[in-house]
């Protein structure tokens, strides 16, 4: 059974940095990496305009049961497609990403701890703790570079979704954790303890 490392935290904390660099702690070929946000539901069904307006940080957003079967499935050593989401358009792409089964599995996502059925299925369980205001500034950067959104958009969405959600259910999930890493992805310290651990365990 491979080892399942969750990486949880607020939006734009440094969840995706740290999983980066803990896979790139960790010897080539050894880590399968999962992303929560490649498991929104298709809202196809929505017109574009009520798509904008979805709550994408509550756990309703999410395919949870094509999410742990996944995750069940390469813990168990077993191959997956996993969607690939269009973020502009709110519904998955044709194409998938095939991804192999490793000795270590990775998850991140802001629900990651918050949602039973995943929590299960992880041996380690990470929080990454990063202050509001640097958050909310990655997260604007990011929404209108990457992701196709007007600054308006981005800060209506915030105040009306992804802070409510955070406090609701992302902050309690830390009490989940294991381990809280501070600062983020720029938190080289304790990213090298948490990759030591992981050796360990593979050796």
């Amino acid at each position: 059974m491979a080892l399942v490392v969750g990486i949880a935290g607020g939006t734009a904390s440094g969840k995706t940095t740290v999983a980066r660099k803990l896979i790139e702690a960790i010897p080539a070929r050894k880590v399968a990496l999962l992303e929560q946000d490649s498991y929104y539901r298709d809202l196809s069904d929505l017109p574009l305009e009520e798509r904008t307006q979805f709550n994408f940080d509550h756990p309703d957003a999410f395919d949870i049961p094509k999410m742990v079967a996944h995750l069940a499935a390469l813990k168990a050593g077993r191959a997956v497609d996993v969607p690939i989401y269009d973020f502009s358009r709110h519904v998955p792409k044709l194409e998938t990403i095939h991804v192999e089964p490793a000795p270590v599995v990775m998850i991140d996502g802001i629900l990651v701890l918050a949602i039973e059925q995943v929590r299960e299925l992880l041996d380690v369980k990470i929080f990454v703790d990063t202050d509001d205001d640097v958050r909310v500034i990655r997260r604007i950067e990011r929404d209108v570079r990457d992701r196709g959104r007007t600054l308006e958009g981005v800060v209506e969405q915030y105040f009306r979704t992804v802070r409510p959600m955070h406090r609701g259910f992302v902050e309690p999930s830390k009490r989940h954790a294991d381990i809280v890493i501070p600062h983020g992805g720029s938190n080289d310290v304790a990213i090298e303890m948490v990759a030591g651990a992981v050796r360990a365990r593979l050796t």
